[in-house]
């Protein structure tokens, strides 16, 4: 299920622990997180509850944006929503450790499509130099390519109304807001 392809560390989907593998491939580290730690996570959030609120009814993941945020945090990391209205190319590359991606994602029971709606977790990132796509549902990861190729991804992905992106950024990146060009004119990216 989990595994090296050419040199990428890529979990695959198991259950609804798509917010641990997006994590696990963004760090590129088998070990960056464990179920067990998101869950005491969880139980961190929300102390004092009979039913969790930040994962699923059953115990099984689907966790919430404050878990994978705390999660980061205890790696010196912060998770930033980013706001669609603002071009990509405001962004800093060089300062981002990676992106993670809320997506709409239907539900399946066997080859049955339910009426439900869900969330899915995508984490993308460079590796050696070319960008990824290391969504958990894929078989290996995809290929995004340079810089340019990433800001249209990003411009894409973002179009949708249903789909929400988090800039990954070290801590002090995000106190001093460095993922962000500041100087960045935002008519000149209007198309």
């Amino acid at each position: 299920m989990n595994g090296i392809c050419n040199g990428i560390y890529h979990e695959k989907q198991v259950r609804e622990l798509c917010a641990l593998h997006a994590l696990n491939n963004l760090f590129q580290e088998r070990d960056a997180f464990s179920k067990a730690e998101l869950d005491e996570i969880c139980q961190s959030l929300s102390p004092h509850v009979w039913i969790n609120p930040h994962r699923s009814l059953l115990g099984l993941g689907n966790y919430d944006v404050n878990v994978i945020m705390a999660a980061l945090q205890r790696k010196g990391y912060e998770a930033v929503w980013y706001d669609k209205r603002k071009p990509v190319e405001c962004l800093r590359l060089a300062e981002i450790c990676g992106f993670i991606l809320n997506v709409p994602s239907d539900y399946r029971l066997g080859f049955v499509l339910l009426p439900l709606k869900r969330r899915h977790w995508v984490a993308i990132r460079q590796v050696a130099g070319t960008y990824y796509n290391l969504d958990s549902k894929l078989d290996v990861p995809h290929i995004i390519g340079q810089d340019n190729e990433l800001l249209e991804y990003l411009r894409e992905q973002l179009e949708s109304k249903e789909k929400e992106m988090f800039i990954i950024v070290s801590k002090d990146v995000e106190t001093h807001h460095l993922w962000q060009k500041e100087d960045f004119e935002y008519t000149s990216a209007k198309r």
